[in-house]
């Protein structure tokens, strides 16, 4: 059985995931509108993933034998200056993903829930590939600037992001 503070973290978490991957939508949306169809498809793969996370921990909260609570999903940013600020916007995102994950983490180590420490250890590893994926495309896309052409296949290449839930 889950503590009271820990049933809520996680459901706050798994709603938070569902916020998560309608916010990359949103970006998608962005991306879509300005022709950039590369990189929205790079944000719909991220919803996917963000979506497969709060699936993930909803089966948990229902294998301990609890509820998963839904709630309102707050209405995301959907006004961007350019595809560098979304991926801004996205380090930013999971960064705050990461800092909740360490909290949900603290309250299970203070409740003595092995079980889920356990769990919560697949996403704090997922976490350091996030903000990793992110940092990267920050990098490569502030070293392109203004370059057109290489803008072009650096979208070309995100086009052919897939997600599988493995």
């Amino acid at each position: 059985m889950l503590s009271k503070d820990l049933l809520e973290a996680l459901n706050d978490q798994m709603n938070h995931e569902y916020f998560a991957a309608h916010a990359y939508m949103a970006m998608a949306a962005y991306c879509d509108d300005t022709s950039y169809e590369g990189f929205a498809n790079f944000y719909i793969q991220q919803a996917k993933e963000e979506r497969f996370h709060g699936k993930k921990i909803y089966d948990y909260i229902n294998d301990r034998g609890e509820r998963a609570e839904f709630r309102a999903i707050p209405a995301p940013k959907t006004n961007f200056n350019s595809i560098l600020e979304t991926f801004k916007d996205g380090l930013a995102q999971e960064q705050e993903v990461t800092r909740r994950f360490y909290n949900l983490s603290e309250i299970a180590q203070k409740d003595k829930d092995y079980a889920t420490t356990s769990f919560l250890n697949w996403f704090l590893d997922e976490q350091v590939e996030e903000e990793s994926t992110f940092e990267t495309h920050i990098d490569y896309l502030t070293r392109i600037g203004d370059d057109c052409n290489t803008l072009y296949l650096y979208e070309k290449e995100l086009a052919s992001r897939t997600f599988n839930e493995e």
